[in-house]
C-alpha cells in the first residue's frame, strides 16, 4: 500500500513556478491578482488568513480588494493549488497542497508543516479496526515549547 507521501508532489510542484504551471494546466487564468496572492503565500511560507494576505499586499503597495483576495484563495484551494486549514479563528491558507500534517504551537499559535509517515503496522491496525482502507491521512498535532 502506498502512503500519501509516496504519491506526493515533486519539488517542482512545490515551487511557485510549479503552482503557476498547475493553474495553467487546470485552465485557471494567471491574473495579476492571482499571481500576487500566490507570491505572498510562497514568500511567507506561513499559514495566512485572507485578511493577512490582503494587508501584506496593500502594505507592499499592491492594491487589491479584499473580495478579490478571498475569491482567488477559494479558487486556488478548490483546484488543489494551495491548502486551506479550518481553525477556530477562521480559514488559513498555505502554499502546500501535497499530503502533509501539521503541528500547532499552543503558546503562540504558529503552525508548522510536517512530512511524516505513519508506521505501516499502525496503518494496518487502524484498517483492521475500522474495516476501511486508508488512502491518505493528515495528522493535526498540538504542543508547547
Amino acid at each position: 500500500m502506498l502512503s500519501p507521501y509516496d504519491v506526493g508532489m515533486t519539488s517542482d510542484q512545490k515551487s511557485l513556478e510549479g503552482a503557476y504551471r498547475s493553474c495553467r494546466i487546470q485552465g485557471l487564468r494567471l491574473s495579476r491578482q492571482r499571481k500576487l496572492v500566490l507570491e505572498i503565500l510562497w514568500n511567507s511560507g506561513d499559514h495566512l488568513s485572507a485578511k493577512d494576505i490582503y494587508e501584506k499586499l496593500n502594505a507592499a503597495g499592491k492594491r487589491i480588494g479584499h473580495t478579490s483576495v478571498y475569491q482567488n484563495l477559494e479558487s486556488l484551494r478548490a483546484h488543489g493549488v494551495i491548502e486551506c486549514l479550518e481553525k477556530s479563528q477562521g480559514r488559513l491558507y498555505g502554499h502546500r497542497a501535497d499530503p502533509h500534517s501539521h503541528i500547532t504551537c499552543l503558546d503562540d499559535g504558529t503552525i508548522h508543516d510536517l512530512d511524516i509517515e505513519l508506521p505501516k503496522d499502525l496503518i494496518a491496525t487502524i484498517e483492521a479496526q475500522t474495516g476501511l482502507q486508508i488512502e491518505r491521512y493528515s495528522l493535526i498535532l498540538e504542543g508547547r515549547k
